[in-house]
């Protein structure tokens, strides 16, 4: 039987994050209610002058074994299961002294935190907690008698609904209920991931994800398709840990095209000021410079037309002539590690512009996984963290690249990385002047980006495409030497890319026919 409103006379709070919790036994109080406490959360209510029982008051028995047991008793859990309006449920509760709990206020031990700050194997497990998940899945299902926090932002709604209704609504009891086994899965879920890790099982019989609402969305991709953005446990600097300084609420497109920027931005940790713009999730520009204003002009040179209401990444805090150029056309996000004050008060004038600041850039070198849902089942991938230097590079022509074309190589491929594929990135003193993504065919790829160097120079009055005399990158091998000959008669004067086709002699030999130096990666960056 289902039960429209239960009165609550007793709670159990045992809780690890203690924000708020005083304040909201005192509300339970000053209602009536009996307050029964563990270990640290009991010390804190009495200190702060509240009536508060010991669990073992319940059980019968002390805490123990460093208080790993000290809830796991019929004690406890038969004051959370006993259905209240079964007879023998409560003959059985009166015959053993167990008392009704009504109320189960718990959040677990800091497991997610704690591997997070990169704690030892041992200390990761004792931080694995045993009895709040069990009272937590007790209490949820029978919500139909109990209700069940685990969220401190939950606290409010739950006062409300008892200063109205005297009692806790079975809708209420059902949301927190649907909260609880949400919790004690992502719970288990991060558990599972980091043993996986711990005991370097790289493809676990089952893998589980898991996340926190961060916000409900206006809709998808498109206005028919519904949406939400949800944020893991894991803290890497962007979309997800930025504070949005202004503008209008972040769009599905707007987190999913923010999150491409500021990952591509990121590969220039440490080296020159970069700006990264992107359109769809693909570059349409991406520049280094003395200055973050100049790595902006010449990121928007490179595809101007593209750029409009696209989203701009900084590797360096944005200053006050960077805000002034940025503001120039339309663009929908600007992210960056920081902005000054005069930058502020130029993008306040945009009063739709999104600003989003975070602390630092993402590591762009880190490991994790990537999933995708396919229909009925998962994709899993450890994420594309390969990086090239110079001394992996294979030189295969006759022709030695030169500093600057050996400097652009390395530039143009790491921009490669993050082009969907099939990816062509054209590259001069460290900005990209052409960039072909997307095709099935990597000829056309080529093209395009030939074509966008021309529709480049004719935007900035120069008088050849910017193309000539640059490097060109392909994120994956050549199968034919068209793509590359393409390359060439665009102007392009060196090559880098991972080789690995049958093909690849054909290639090598257009190449020197060409005159054309070329570098071999032996590693490819396919982005689908």
């Amino acid at each position: 039987m289902q039960t429209a409103t239960t009165p609550v006379k007793r709670a159990l709070l045992s809780v690890s994050d203690k924000a708020g919790i005083a304040d909201f036994a005192r509300a339970l109080a000053a209602m009536g209610v009996e307050l029964v406490s563990t270990g640290g959360t009991a010390r804190l209510l009495r200190d702060a002058g509240l009536n508060v029982k010991d669990v073992s008051d319940l059980t019968g028995f002390p805490e123990m074994m460093d208080g790993r047991v000290k809830t796991l008793h019929p004690g406890v859990h038969g004051g959370l299961l006993a259905l209240r309006d079964k007879d023998d449920h409560v003959a059985a509760m009166e015959e053993h002294g167990i008392a009704a709990i009504d109320l189960l206020v718990v959040n677990l031990y800091p497991f997610e935190k704690t591997v997070a700050a990169g704690a030892d194997y041992d200390t990761c497990i004792e931080n694995i907690d045993i009895g709040g998940p069990a009272m937590i899945r007790a209490a949820a299902k029978n919500h139909a008698h109990v209700g069940v926090v685990t969220d401190t932002e939950d606290y409010a709604v739950v006062l409300a609904e008892l200063d109205q209704h005297g009692g806790l609504t079975l809708e209420l009891k059902k949301k927190l209920a649907a909260n609880a086994y949400a919790r004690t899965a992502a719970y288990d879920a991060a558990i599972s991931t980091w043993f996986a890790k711990a005991i370097g099982d790289e493809t676990p019989r089952r893998v589980t994800v898991s996340g926190t609402l961060r916000q409900s969305l206006r809709y998808g991709e498109n206005p028919h398709q519904q949406a939400a953005f949800y944020v893991s446990g894991e803290i890497i600097e962007g979309v997800s840990t930025a504070r949005q300084v202004q503008g209008k609420e972040l769009s599905y497109n707007n987190i999913n095209d923010t999150d491409a920027a500021y990952e591509l931005v990121s590969e220039f940790d440490g080296d020159a000021p970069a700006v990264a713009i992107i359109k769809h999730a693909n570059p349409c520009g991406v520049a280094t410079g003395t200055s973050i204003e100049e790595a902006y002009r010449l990121a928007l040179r490179c595809d101007p037309v593209s750029a409009f209401g696209g989203i701009v990444a900084l590797n360096r805090p944005l200053t006050e002539e960077a805000a002034r150029e940025i503001t120039k056309i339309f663009t929908e996000v600007v992210i960056a590690p920081g902005a000054d004050e005069a930058a502020m008060e130029i993008f306040a004038a945009k009063k739709n512009l999104r600003l989003l600041l975070t602390e630092g850039l993402a590591d762009a070198g880190r490991g994790g996984d990537m999933i995708k849902t396919i229909a009925g089942g998962l994709l899993r991938q450890s994420r594309d963290a390969g990086r090239i230097t110079a001394d992996d590079l294979e030189i295969v022509t006759r022709r030695q690249p030169s500093e600057q074309e050996l400097a652009d190589l390395l530039f143009a491929f790491r921009v490669a990385k993050h082009v969907k594929s099939n990816a062509i990135v054209y590259a001069r003193d460290g900005a990209t002047v052409g960039i072909g993504a997307g095709q099935m065919s990597r000829l056309d790829s080529s093209r395009i980006a030939a074509r966008k160097s021309q529709d480049a120079a004719e935007a900035s009055n120069a008088d050849r495409p910017l193309a000539v005399g640059s490097v060109v990158a392909s994120d994956a091998f050549f199968p034919f030497p068209d793509g590359l000959l393409a390359a060439a008669e665009a102007g392009a004067t060196a090559v880098i890319q991972p080789g690995g086709s049958i093909k690849d002699k054909d290639v090598i030999a257009a190449a020197d026919d060409a005159g054309l130096a070329m570098v071999l990666t032996g590693m490819r960056h396919f982005r689908h």
